[in-house]
């Protein structure tokens, strides 16, 4: 795959109205300092694989809905999701308990993505969409569990679902998205997309709810995880 280079520029108006991604690659952009960089790969694995591949990950995960926290408020996650690993990971005050069992069909595609990227992945958080109503909200896989600048490699089965993607605000701006960079990336069935540099650091994501009928969607979200420094997983 292949990847494009352009320069950072500080966003205007212009970037209210999100830009679309389909080619094979591409890089956000880099600055002097950091480098924010996604690869998206269409085809990476071909549709009758995938097809065979979509119906067993179904059948065999064992998909469980997660209660969140937030604001002292609990709400059912909305989607299903399964870890493996053999550390736990948390995330919005959600643990998900060590799983050193990997299915056979997961460890082949973590070892395919290991090939084609150099990296060891060492944990897999599952997510299964089970329809347009099932999404996840604006977010930054930057747990301290996941070191710094960490890299997520993004594998999509089943139906199409927009992975969107907003710049975060500088400083001055104190939070005030309206007028940030944004991405909007279609993932096809048999997609790879990979994050890594400060993509986490510097960009939000989401899986929006949609207003058109959508069929499931898994996506296998590759890690690396480390023990938290002071052994206390919060």
């Amino acid at each position: 795959f292949w990847t494009i280079f352009s320069s950072f520029e500080n966003p205007g108006n212009e970037n209210i109205f999100p830009k679309q991604i389909k080619k094979n690659g591409r890089n956000i952009h880099f600055s002097t300092f950091f480098i924010f960089r996604i690869h998206l790969i269409p085809g990476f694995v071909d549709s009758e694989q995938a097809d065979w591949m979509f119906e067993q990950l179904l059948q065999d995960i064992p998909w469980g809905q997660r209660t969140h926290i937030r604001q002292e408020v609990s709400f059912e996650e909305p989607r299903l999701t399964s870890w493996y690993g053999e550390l736990p990971y948390t995330y919005s005050r959600i643990t998900m308990q060590p799983n050193p069992n990997w299915h056979p069909l997961l460890t082949m595609l973590k070892e395919r993505i290991e090939e084609l990227t150099g990296y060891t992945f060492n944990s897999l958080l599952c997510n299964l969409y089970r329809n347009e109503k099932d999404s996840v909200d604006w977010h930054s896989d930057d747990e301290p569990s996941l070191g710094k600048n960490p890299v997520i490699a993004s594998l999509s089965f089943g139906a199409t679902r927009t992975f969107e993607m907003r710049k975060k605000p500088s400083p001055e701006e104190d939070g005030d998205y309206t007028y940030v960079e944004r991405l909007r990336i279609p993932l096809d069935h048999g997609t790879l997309l990979i994050m890594e540099g400060a993509t986490q650091e510097d960009w939000q994501h989401r899986v929006p709810k949609e207003y058109h009928s959508r069929d499931e969607r898994i996506n296998l979200t590759f890690r690396i995880i480390y023990p938290e420094p002071d052994g206390v997983w919060k």
